[in-house]
Parts: C-alpha cells; sequence; structure tokens
C-alpha cells in the first residue's frame, strides 16, 4: 500500500500472483477494538477462515540478534521489551521466503496479456459475480461513502485473493520476523526493503499485542498482508475500517470491513470520483516522440494537448479530460506492447500495488464481473 509500501508487494515483481498470494489457515479475527458505535451490520457478514497447513520452520530463539531487535522495536512502539523478546524468540525462521521477495531474473520477459489470463478468466469473474451479489448492499454504501465505484472493490479483491479463497499460509510473525533479520542482501534495494519490513514487523507486534490471550496465531501471505484486501499491518493501521458496525475491525474473517478499507484506502490516496482510470491511445509516428511520453513513467505529468503533441492520439473522451495523463507501456513478451492513457486514478490503483500490470487486471477484472451483473 503506498510511498513507503502498498498493501501488497509481491506482484511489483510481475512474477508472482497477487500481492503475497497463498492459502489461509483458521484463525480468529484480528480485532481492533473500536469504541464508538455498537454493532449494527454486523455478524452476518462475518466468513470464518478455512483451515489450511502453515509454513513453519524452526524457533529463532533469543538469539542476540533478537535481543537487538527486540529492544529496537520494543522502545519505538513503546511495548514491553520481555513481551517483545519472547515474540520474537518464539518466532520461526523460513527459509524459503527471502528468495520469495527476490526480483524475477531479468531475462524474463513481462507480458501483459498472459498476466491477464490469470486474473480475467471464467471462474474469478464467476466468483466475483457471486461476491457482488452477496455483498451488493455494502459494495453500495462504500461507492456512496467514499466515491469509488463497486466494479473497482471487487476487482482488488478478486486479484488480491480471488474473493477470500487465497488469504496466505504463512504466520505473519513468522515472515517479517524472517525478512526483517534475513533479508536478502543480493537485492537491489536491500536496505530499503528490510527497513520496511522491520518497520511492518512492528506495526503487527503492536497490532498482537491488542489481541486477546489465546488467539490463534494470524496468517498471511510470505510478505506479511493480511486478509480479503491483503493489507500490510501499517496499512491496516492506517486505512482499514469497521464498515460493518460490530464494534471492531476484522479485515480476515469480514468481507465488509474489508470492502470499506480497500474504498477508504483508494480514497486516501486520492481516488476522483467519476473520473475515468485510462483512456486508449494511438499514436502518429510521423511526430511522436515516445521518449518523452514515457520518461515519467506511469505519474500523470502531461496535459491533453501536450500529450497529443508529442504524437498521442486520443479519442474524442479522453480529449475532454481536464487532468494531467501518463503513457502506460505493457509489455508483452516478444509482441509489440500495449498502451493506454492513465489518469490520476489509474495512478491510484498502483499505489495498492507499485504495478500498471497489477492496476489494468484489477481494472478489467472489475470491469469483467460489472458487464456480467449488467451493471
Amino acid at each position: 500500500m503506498t510511498p513507503s509500501f502498498s498493501p501488497s508487494f509481491a506482484l511489483r515483481q510481475i512474477a508472482t500472483v497477487v500481492v503475497y498470494l497463498a492459502a489461509c489457515a483458521s484463525v480468529p479475527a484480528w480485532s481492533t477494538t473500536k469504541h464508538s458505535r455498537a454493532a449494527t451490520h454486523g455478524h452476518a457478514h462475518k466468513v470464518p477462515s478455512k483451515a489450511v497447513r502453515q509454513v513453519s520452520g524452526p524457533h529463532f530463539g533469543a538469539t542476540p540478534q533478537i535481543v537487538a531487535l527486540a529492544h529496537e522495536l520494543a522502545e519505538q512502539h513503546k511495548l514491553p521489551i520481555d513481551w517483545v523478546r519472547q515474540q520474537l524468540s518464539n518466532a520461526r525462521q523460513l527459509p524459503g521466503v527471502p528468495k520469495m521477495v527476490m526480483p524475477p531474473p531479468v531475462n524474463v520477459p513481462k507480458n501483459w496479456r498472459a498476466y491477464r489470463e490469470r486474473f480475467i478468466e471464467p471462474r474469478r469473474i464467476d466468483a466475483g459475480v457471486q461476491f457482488w451479489k452477496t455483498y451488493d448492499s455494502p459494495l453500495q454504501r462504500a461507492q456512496q461513502t467514499y466515491g469509488v465505484p463497486a466494479e473497482m472493490i471487487v476487482g482488488i479483491i478478486g486479484v488480491e485473493t480471488f474473493y477470500g479463497q487465497h488469504k496466505g499460509n504463512y504466520r505473519v510473525l513468522d515472515a517479517l520476523t524472517t525478512l526483517a533479520l534475513n533479508f536478502p542482501a543480493a537485492h537491489p534495494r536491500a536496505a530499503e526493503r528490510q527497513a520496511f519490513f522491520k518497520s511492518e514487523l512492528g506495526h503487527f507486534l503492536v497490532q498482537m499485542r491488542q489481541q486477546a490471550p489465546g488467539t490463534a496465531p494470524i496468517t498471511g501471505s510470505f510478505a506479511g498482508a493480511m486478509g480479503w484486501p491483503q493489507f500490510m499491518p501499517s496499512s491496516w493501521a492506517k486505512f482499514a475500517v469497521d464498515f460493518d458496525g460490530d464494534g471492531r475491525i476484522d479485515l480476515l474473517n469480514s468481507p465488509v470491513d474489508a470492502i470499506g478499507s480497500v474504498a477508504n484506502y483508494f480514497k486516501a490516496f486520492g481516488w476522483q470520483t467519476g473520473m475515468p482510470t485510462h483512456y486508449p491511445v494511438k499514436f502518429d509516428e510521423a511526430r511522436l516522440d515516445k521518449p518523452s511520453l514515457l520518461a515519467p513513467d506511469i505519474l500523470p505529468s502531461f496535459s491533453v494537448s501536450n500529450f497529443m503533441a508529442k504524437g498521442a492520439v486520443l479519442d474524442n473522451d479522453a480529449q475532454q479530460h481536464t487532468g494531467p495523463l501518463a503513457l502506460v507501456e505493457l509489455f508483452n513478451g516478444d509482441d509489440a506492447p500495449s498502451y493506454v492513457a492513465g489518469t490520476e486514478n489509474f495512478y491510484v490503483v498502483t499505489r495498492y500495488n507499485w504495478s500498471s500490470y497489477y492496476a489494468l487486471a484489477v481494472i478489467e477484472l472489475g470491469q469483467a464481473v460489472a458487464e456480467q451483473m449488467g451493471r
């Protein structure tokens, strides 16, 4: 989730399925107590997670590394040092996880068409239709409250977890401790990424401290993303909302809380109601300045007139657009790339996961489900 990082992390690398996918184990709700509202929509929409086998490994133990990390995080987050040391010592090393956060080999070409086929396919569309029918009322309420279309929320949850079917089978404490201590030095951004996971571990410990005694371990993706929308701990703390009105935030078992939280996340990152995410684009080869158009990457930087002056050809709807545009390039292996003109709302979708491939898959899955729904 974000300039610091998005709810998801793995899909930016274009090699793994949606923002840290895996399967989820059965766990009680990880909830953040809310004091201001009584239950109003409540428990009818709770969906207990199905039990699956968890990924595990040997305990870290009270090593000097663990003791130092515990002291740092306890001091930073005002947590009891003995409690933090105990949690981290009991965390399990996951030897396979560091390999999973490495970028794909440079000789593996990106392929939008192949990537798209993994998400915009009949089983996922059918599951999206069922999800929309089941949660039509909270989806419409989220759209009214936050201004984010239902199809965008449906697209996110469908790409992230196949509508709750794949929420992760790694204990989050184990995954984050492993990445905070054993992040691969060969990663091109190792120092930055290791600091990120250390920060996420701190946020997760704060939230663990709020759990009732005896609560089962929280499971999620190999990178520590959790629940129906695959929020990282810091994003859970900042953007998750109690949308079912039961007095607590539960992204693990409440699809309604997930719906409201995804919409709130989009709004927080600047979603503009009524603005398209992108437009089709062609090129006038005689005056095309593609290097200049691609220079800002996916950050919308060009007015419509400037965009067209550099050789982009837009349809009538796009020519009426009043905000900045970006030229989004999506490679198709050995075939010619695909292009769209991305708006500020397209950029917002990439704040959930820093990948234009991911963003367009979310958008097109939501559109495909909406079409099946007759919306």
